[in-house]
């Protein structure tokens, strides 16, 4: 019977050893070398201390500060451990009236504002923690954050093209800035990369 078993067991073991423990050494050292950057988080630091991860959107709601794309991370916003999706359909009425709650919220925290509202200010996206916002929505918001912080509009403006990256391989998404990196800059702390 053991003569039966024990190539079963060689074969585990030596399984386990290749793909639970040498394979995964030799990912996370390649990545640590190659990106590490990348490996540690993408986390941005200022003033010697860590203010967030370029990867996870962070809540902003102050009028000074740019705001990122709703979360439906439960039970707080931008819960990077609860990252998920609502699961509401477009034809969904609950995704409607909260859709049309927060163009509502928007028109009212910025009256003048009669631009239309860019729709990734107003649904949230598949992760719950997205952290950049297209350059439209970025662009909806200068004239608010340069009114809140009293500084000129074409300043603020200049940051936003500043930040812009452009799509992957130059056709892969849309032109987007990372909220967190953008007020970061707003704030006169230029963000470093850890």
């Amino acid at each position: 019977m053991f003569s039966t078993i024990r190539p079963a067991l060689v074969m585990f073991g030596a399984l386990s050893l290749l793909c639970g423990v040498l394979y995964p050494a030799a990912v996370t050292g390649i990545g640590r070398a190659a990106f590490a950057h990348q490996a540690d988080g993408s986390l941005l630091d200022a003033g010697g201390r860590t203010l967030g991860s370029s990867l996870i959107g962070q809540p902003f709601s102050s009028p000074r500060y740019f705001w990122g794309r709703p979360s439906a991370t439960a039970p707080m916003a931008n819960n990077a451990a609860g990252s998920s999706g609502s699961n509401q359909g477009p034809t969904n009425p609950a995704l409607l009236d909260a859709v049309k709650a927060r163009v509502d919220a928007l028109k009212q925290l910025d009256p003048g504002n009669r631009a239309p509202v860019p729709v990734d200010l107003v649904t949230a996206s598949a992760s719950g923690v997205d952290p950049e916002i297209s350059i439209a929505a970025a662009e909806y918001q200068a004239a608010r954050v340069a009114a809140a912080r009293k500084l000129p509009e074409a300043q603020v403006r200049a940051l936003i093209a500043a930040r812009r990256k452009e799509p992957a391989l130059g056709f892969l998404g849309e032109p987007r800035v990372n909220v967190l990196a953008l007020n970061l800059a707003l704030d006169g702390q230029a963000p470093r990369m850890r």
